[in-house]
């Protein structure tokens, strides 16, 4: 059994995977530590490890995996992956985005990729369908709109957005129309994205991620042609990981 760890700004993203791919559980932690790993270890039969993270990891998460594991990837820019890197400055490439792109690879191979991670920053990068990362690009993320919103001007509202609410078009107060502004706006980026791309390519597939992707999803599927060309998954870095190591054994 394989531990992958997701350590994002906000959130720790953890599953249990087998080298096949199969999922058999995932966890999510608003802190982890040591005695986290310590934790999964003494309750689960895992021999081998992986951890990326987008912030510092803290060395006791390090010693833990190192000791605990049979074979140990601390996931970087060195780390081999099954997919060739054609950023300029590999070293600066956050390790959950290139993660993500291994992952939308192992689901959808031979295939031009559009990924979109939508988490406390939203990042879109494209995979050509030879496997070669191309490049992306990097965008405020949900909550940053909206609190920006708020920090920048002297009467917004800081305005929160339930999950499955339902977005208006126009919005008929200052609430809704901060709402519908910052996740329309997201939607019509996306969308913008992959038409853009049925442009330059002849075809492709688009894998949205993240812990705000549900709140933009049903406002960017709105032709068939967009439902067939985008799809959902929650772990795609966790499989982009899983890989990784099981590339790297």
């Amino acid at each position: 059994m394989n531990l992958c760890i997701d350590q994002g700004n906000s959130r720790t993203k953890v599953a249990l995977m087998t080298d096949e791919g199969k999922m058999i559980n995932d966890f999510i932690y608003k802190s982890f530590s040591s005695s986290d790993v310590e934790r999964l270890f003494d309750l689960y039969p895992i021999e081998d490890s992986i951890i990326s993270s987008v912030i510092n990891i803290e060395p006791a998460i390090v010693n833990s995996l190192a000791r605990r594991s049979q074979h140990f990837v601390l996931f970087d820019h060195l780390t081999p992956v099954p997919i060739r890197n054609g950023y300029n400055s590999p070293e600066t490439l956050g390790q959950d985005r290139l993660a993500a792109a291994v992952g939308a690879v192992t689901l959808c191979p031979n295939e031009n990729l559009l990924i979109i991670d939508a988490g406390s920053a939203i990042t879109y990068d494209f995979v050509s369908a030879d496997g070669e990362y191309i490049g992306g690009n990097i965008a405020p993320g949900l909550k940053m709109r909206f609190t920006m919103l708020q920090r920048m001007t002297k009467k917004l509202p800081l305005v929160e957005v339930g999950e499955n609410e339902l977005i208006p078009l126009f919005g008929k107060n200052t609430r809704d129309a901060i709402a519908a502004g910052v996740i329309r706006g997201v939607a019509y980026e996306v969308k913008g994205y992959m038409r853009t791309l049925r442009e330059k390519v002849p075809h492709f597939q688009t894998y949205l991620t993240g812990g705000n992707a549900p709140y933009i999803l049903n406002n960017v599927r709105s032709s068939q042609t967009e439902k067939r060309e985008l799809h959902f998954e929650k772990h795609l870095v966790l499989i982009g990981l899983n890989r990784i190591l099981v590339n790297n054994k």
